[in-house]
């Protein structure tokens, strides 16, 4: 089997999707930077960052540039910003085991996903047709209905850090002042729960599926 050039594996370092990756990390890095100091400079650019996840993608299909190298930039990236945000809620509330729970199903749920679908010879974690859920198939396969979830999440996770308050660190007393907002912060607080809560229960199913297809896996290899 012939093994790719130097120049052309480099080419795939400066695909536009994966310099846009490169400039995500850097943004994250800065939001992190000033987070306590600057909470809604934090806020912008986190959620800046966020989007760009989306841009990439679109850059990637139009240019023909997606790469395997690419899908993973992107997924470490968002994983990583996501366990940092849910790591910093866990030092604002009590009690903080629930986001750190919330970080590790996160990391474990698509962790199996992404190991399961190289044993099935997927080239994709989000190639779901084999599925027999219909909730796994909705998530994958309507981008619409997946980028209400994941945008709800990082949302409400967003909305939780700029009202954590030094002098209240109950998670509920800081949803009860939440639900005292203006009528467009609580349509936007209910709505991103409700997106919140679907993510989380596509989370716990994807991981059953991925383990179960990680326990297949064996009986079939020593056939």
């Amino acid at each position: 089997m012939p093994q790719p050039s130097a120049e052309k594996m480099s080419s795939v370092y400066l695909y536009i999707p994966n310099i846009i990756g490169y400039f995500r990390i850097i943004i994250n890095f800065i939001a992190f930077a000033v987070c306590y100091s600057n909470k809604p400079l934090f806020a912008i650019l986190y959620f800046f960052s966020f989007v760009l996840d989306g841009v990439d993608g679109w850059f990637a299909r139009k240019f023909n540039q997606a790469s395997t190298f690419g899908a993973v930039l992107d997924m470490v990236t968002d994983r990583v910003s996501t366990a940092c945000l849910l790591a910093l809620l866990s030092q604002c509330y009590r009690p903080g085991l629930v986001f750190l729970m919330l970080l590790g199903l996160d990391i474990t749920s698509h962790w199996f996903q992404m190991y399961s679908s190289f044993l099935s010879g997927k080239t994709s974690h989000k190639d779901v047709k084999h599925t027999s859920n219909w909730l796994l198939k909705l998530y994958y396969g309507y981008r619409p209905f997946m980028a209400f979830c994941c945008v709800s999440c990082e949302v409400l996770y967003i909305i939780l850090f700029l009202f954590a308050d030094e002098r209240s660190t109950s998670l509920l007393s800081v949803c009860r002042v939440v639900l005292k907002q203006s009528p467009l912060i609580v349509l936007v607080f209910i709505s991103t729960l409700v997106g919140w809560a679907v993510k989380q229960a596509t989370n716990v199913i994807q991981m059953k599926t991925a383990a179960d297809t990680c326990v297949e896996f064996d009986p079939k290899r020593s056939k």
